[in-house]
């Protein structure tokens, strides 16, 4: 038990006992999601326990690959309210982000803003996330979310590989009109994890994440 609780408030304070959108302050942490059609990744400074600031890159391609979408960001991450319960703990997150957009079927690029939020609960065992971003621009709109449910197949200590299983669906509108489905496998350390999986398109996918 006192390993459990240990274990516990080390991974739920630094934030790496899921896919936080930012570490602990004085840290940076750099994210990479990568498949055929989404291809992401930023890097983002932690001022405070609650605030970073970043930059990152997108790329969005349509079900039928004859649209494109490329969007480079800066953006801001805000903890906006954190629940620590007794043997879990819960986040509301706030992401602005504002950047130029290009498309291959339209000329020069856009400014583009995208604002989001997630919600999330988790414990050393189980995680639960929902994921809102909209990504607007003049004439475009391509609003993002996403669920996940994932779980540790056992406990672990603070320095050792922890796997987890992890279920998402995410869906984007103006480039697609279906709800990608990916099971993935995690292997998580208490500085980076790493997911690979194969989505209900049978395309790969690869999630990488690290505190630096």
């Amino acid at each position: 038990m006192r390993r459990l609780v240990t274990s516990l408030a080390v991974a739920l304070s630094t934030g790496v006992a899921s896919a936080a959108p930012m570490g602990f302050k004085g840290s940076a942490m750099g994210m990479a999601d990568a498949s055929p059609n989404w291809r992401e990744a930023w890097v983002n400074y932690a001022l405070t326990p609650r605030d970073a600031i970043g930059a990152g890159g997108l790329y969005m391609r349509s079900d039928d690959e004859t649209r494109t979408r490329t969007l480079v960001e800066v953006n801001y991450t805000r903890l906006l309210k954190r629940w620590n319960l007794a043997d879990a703990q819960a986040n509301v997150w706030f992401f602005a982000g504002a950047g130029a957009i290009r498309g291959n079927d339209f000329q020069g690029s856009k400014l583009a803003l995208a604002p989001g939020v997630q919600v999330d609960y988790e414990t050393t065992r189980v995680y639960l996330a929902a994921t809102a971003r909209l990504y607007r621009a003049k004439n475009l709109n391509h609003d993002f979310a996403s669920v996940r449910a994932a779980f540790s197949f056992y406990e672990v200590d603070y320095d050792e590989i922890q796997p987890w299983l992890v279920l998402e669906a995410r869906r984007m509108r103006g480039l697609s009109d279906k709800t990608e489905i990916t099971p993935m496998l995690r292997l998580i350390h208490n500085r980076y994890f790493v997911e690979l999986g194969v989505n209900n398109a049978r395309q790969a996918r690869a999630n990488l994440m690290y505190i630096f």
